[in-house]
């Protein structure tokens, strides 16, 4: 996963910068601290906060909780026989060899991006079918960066109000192609009949036209609250506008994105 790295006044504004960029939450990111302001005379501070952020690689589920649920009832057991105890042992025992033979994540080798999208595309179509509204799913790469969206007739029930059902299907698309597969590389998003293609064209024209009135007026607007997805775009929309600058403010839901004169 590429870093990104932010400056600004204070830490918190450099994370909530990156993060906005990244389009994604805090818990769903690797944040590093480069550089902290220094505080100088009468309580003022000299420099700037600079951080480095990156998506944070998708770890599996533990896949044995009954051994977990064991380890957390310490002595519950101990009034179990000799036998069960020896049998209880062993299967810890298998457990562990199977552990131990399996290779380090980092020795692993890397997942096919073609087998995450297959995987992607068969839970797509499938969902599609069960909402009755069959459509076709088309696959757009670039690097690690993956796109799998479906087109078809009457699918807005599967986008919902503002994109919040997409959301979810995106989320549960994850789970079942890159978890299942134990793909940590790749960023998957899905794209239901071009919404999204539609709502960035949408939000980067009306982006440019809050600029400019920003610039005429020389007075900084803030715009409504808007998913950390939505805030990406206006952030990389206006990043090389002439006089502009963009920040975030607040938290979620009612995080928002600031445009205002350089």
């Amino acid at each position: 996963m590429e870093w990104v790295e932010t400056t600004a006044e204070t830490v918190e504004d450099a994370k909530r910068i990156a993060l906005d960029r990244l389009g994604v939450d805090e818990s769903e990111a690797e944040i590093e601290v480069m550089e902290e302001p220094k505080q100088g005379l009468f309580g003022r501070t000299r420099g700037e906060a600079r951080v480095r952020a990156r998506v944070r690689p998708q770890t599996p589920r533990s896949k044995n909780p009954r051994r977990e649920r064991s380890q957390r009832d310490g002595g519950n057991n101990r009034k179990k026989t000799n036998g069960g105890q020896n049998r209880q042992r062993s299967k810890g025992d298998k457990v562990d060899n199977e552990r131990s033979e399996r290779p380090p994540r980092e020795d692993r080798e890397p997942v096919d991006p073609a087998a995450v999208a297959a995987e992607a595309e068969k839970f797509l179509l499938g969902l599609a079918e069960a909402f009755e509204t069959p459509g076709k799913v088309t696959v757009n790469r670039e690097a690690e960066d993956m796109e799998v969206r479906l087109d078809g007739e009457n699918l807005g029930l599967m986008v919902g109000p503002k994109g919040a059902t997409l959301l979810a299907i995106q989320d549960l698309t994850r789970v079942v192609s890159q978890r299942r597969l134990g793909d940590h590389d790749s960023r998957l998003r899905i794209d239901i009949a071009g919404y999204r293609e539609r709502r960035r064209d949408a939000l980067s024209r009306f982006a440019m036209k809050v600029a400019a009135e920003v610039k005429e007026s020389g007075i900084a607007r803030s715009l409504e609250p808007m998913s950390s997805a939505d805030r990406k775009v206006v952030h990389d929309t206006l990043a090389e506008v002439d006089g502009i600058t963009t920040r975030s403010e607040g938290d979620d839901p009612n995080r928002r994105v600031v445009v205002a004169p350089a």
